[in-house]
Formats: structure tokens, sequence, C-alpha cells
């Protein structure tokens, strides 16, 4: 059973190996709420699994530290458990799904452990790390459904209260549970009044659905952009403690976590991967009861894969209305295009591409299709843009 006093013993076991990570008061972000942010991208691996995982292996028997240890993993644990078995001098077998970004996966490589490729989820990882135990004996370290591990990861609701004493409420991401599990069971066993709210991407709401129809339930897949929480079935332990524990649940989708992610760099100069922007995007569009608030986001890490952060941003642009894409139907003849553009320029969009096309079969054959892409302010300023364009007798068509 998870307990305080073991919370306290992981906290005293990590003090020489984790960063106790800072709180940043984000002024930028949201006026409706103080809202803060809980660093754990900066921490060591850039991500908070380290915690859980070096809690587990630092408490193994000499017998289990022999036959070595075995996870699978989206990544974040992978590292985590790679970092602590090298520490404690243990070997490491790490299963990870293939899809899993390529720069998590050289990292868990980089601390030492060797690393076996699944193909499919981090549920299809599990089954073939399960198989490997059985055969080798190893100490399986589960990535959240396990006390020792929810334990270590609690010791982060123990930061948050000593850090910001009066906060009101702290917003968690959730995959499998053991990160909220652990954060939830430690504020509130030293204080009830503070809220714990749960969030979970729209293409993986296991525990979501779980919670709500109060059974474990297991998703037929369990696809999105936040691949560090991306799991089809929550744990036992970890479902009782949520449903006992946690406030409230909430979904984001991969758009919102798409902005909340640029809206941490830009605002912020802060790197998340997807899981760990959730808690923000929450904030952001999550209509949770946080207004007046003095609110803690769980930033939950920070290893985002660096080949799709490009689409991400572009995502995250076009959701906060800060890129558009237009088609207008025009006559073609000259001067249209310059006549498109002094509008738009005038109104301070700045264009960016254009695509010129003859119009469709059986429309007019004088008529031609302008594709515009454009930098803008706000969804507002593109509303702006479009209207003004038809009251000069321009057609958009989408």
């Amino acid at each position: 059973m998870i307990t305080l006093d073991k919370i306290y013993h992981a906290s005293y076991v990590l003090k020489d190996v984790i960063r106790p990570t800072d709180i940043i008061k984000a002024t930028n972000i949201q006026s409706d709420s103080q809202l803060y942010l809980k660093t754990e991208n900066l921490q060591v691996t850039g991500s908070f699994k380290v915690r859980g995982a070096y809690y587990k292996i630092s408490q193994l028997t000499p017998e289990e530290r022999a036959n070595g240890v075995i996870a699978c993993s989206a990544g974040n644990h992978a590292q985590g458990v790679a970092l602590a078995a090298t520490k404690n001098n243990i070997k490491a077998l790490i299963c990870i799904p293939d899809a899993a970004p390529i720069s998590k996966i050289e990292a868990t490589k980089s601390y030492g452990a060797e690393v076996c490729l699944v193909e499919g989820t981090y549920d299809d990882a599990h089954e073939k790390a399960v198989e490997l135990q059985a055969q080798s004996g190893a100490t399986f370290i589960h990535p959240f459904d396990d006390d020792m591990v929810i334990a270590g990861q609690g010791t982060i609701g123990l930061e948050i209260l000593d850090q910001l004493p009066d906060v009101d409420a702290v917003i968690v991401p959730i995959g499998g549970g053991g990160l909220i599990s652990g954060v939830a069971f430690a504020i509130k066993s030293l204080n009830p009044n503070v809220k714990v709210y749960g969030v979970q991407a729209e293409g993986a709401p296991s525990m979501y659905k779980s919670v709500k129809d109060n059974e474990i339930i297991t998703l037929p897949t369990a696809k999105t952009i936040a691949d560090g929480i991306a799991v089809k079935t929550p744990g036992d332990n970890t479902f009782e403690i949520c449903k006992k524990y946690v406030d409230e649940i909430i979904t984001v989708t991969d758009d919102q976590i798409a902005t909340a992610i640029l809206t941490l760099m830009e605002k912020q100069k802060l790197v998340s991967e997807g899981a760990g922007a959730t808690t923000v995007a929450a904030a952001l569009f999550g209509n949770l009861p946080i207004k007046g608030k003095k609110v803690v986001c769980l930033i939950s890490g920070g290893n985002i894969d660096v080949t799709i952060l490009s689409r991400v941003i572009n995502r995250g642009l076009q959701t906060s209305g800060r890129l558009a894409d237009l088609t207008i139907e025009l006559q073609d003849r000259p001067g249209q295009l310059r006549g498109v553009s002094k509008i738009i320029a005038n109104l301070g969009g700045n264009i960016i591409a254009i695509n010129h096309d003859k119009a469709e079969l059986g429309k007019d054959i004088n008529l031609c299709l302008l594709k515009l892409s454009m930098e803008t302010r706000n969804h507002e300023h593109i509303e702006e843009i479009k209207n003004a364009l038809i009251e000069h007798g321009y057609k958009i068509i989408q």
C-alpha cells in the first residue's frame, strides 16, 4: 500500500539523485487564474519518471539486483530506469514501442540500457516485457502500477506544497496514472483542501473513461501526439487511487496540446513534450473551475522529438489563429493578385505562400483559384481579413 511515510522515504533516497525542480509563475499564459508551472521537463533525464524508477530500483534486494531489471516504456520511464540501473550497477533491458521518438530511444541507450523495440503501442511493449521477464527472472519495473514507483512520483506533491503552500489546485497529466496517483495521495494526505485535476489526451482517455464508468476500460487504440500518455489500460492500483483522491479528470485535443506546446515555448521559453503540455492545454481550454485560483500545472517532461516539432508548432499556430489558409475564386485577369495582397497587407496580414490554379471542370473558364497561406494575429484577425475581401467583391471558397 502507498503511504505518506513511503513518499517521505522516497524523497530522502532521491535527494542526491534528482533535481528539486522549480515552480515558475506564468504571468503571460492566461489571466483568469494565477498560473504556476512545476518544471519536471527540466528534471534529470528530462522527465519526472526518474523519481519512481530510481526509488523502486534502490529498494531491490541483492538477489534481485544480480538478476537485473526489465521495463517497458514509451521513452521517459525507459530513461529513468536506464539511469537508475546504471547508477546502481544493475543490468537493464527496456522494451520500447517502435513508434517512440528516436531521441528517447537513443537517450535510453546512452544511459546504459539494452533496448528492445516492439511493434505497436506501450501495451504491446508491456506484453513483450512480461514475456522476457518470465524467461530471464529479472525484476519488472512497472512504469506506473507499482507502490514504490508511485511513491517516487509522489515526491513531486511534497515539493509543490513546500514551494507553494497556499496552492489551490494542481493539474497533472495522466497516462497509466502513476504520476497523478503519487501527487494526489501526497497532496490530499497533507492538505485535503487542494484540488487535484487530471488531464488526458482525447485520443487516449483510458483513465477518464474508467473512472467515469467505475471500471477499468481498455481502449482499442491510443493515438495522440502526447506519446508519453498514450496508454490503453490504466493500472489496477492507480485506478483505485484516482477514484479516491482525484477531484476531476478531463480530456484535451491534439490541437489544444499543440497550442500549449507553442504557448510554453513563446511565453515561458520552455520546451515541453505533448504529455507535459496537456496541463497547460487544460488550463487554457479545459473549463476547469480555476478562475481566480492559484494553480500549478505539472509540466511532466520535455523530451519532444525535434523531427516533429515543426509540425507541432504549425498545428499550434493554426489552432491559435496565427496561421491561416484561404482559397479565393477570382477572374483570371491582370491585377487580381495585387488587389488581394493589398487588402491583406493593409490589415497587417503577411502572405507566406501562394498557389494559382485554373478553376475546376464545370466552372467558368475565365475563373481561377488563388490559394494563400498567411501569418495572422488571431482568429478575429482572420475574420477581419475575410470580411474585407468579401466587401471588395472577392469570393472566398474556404
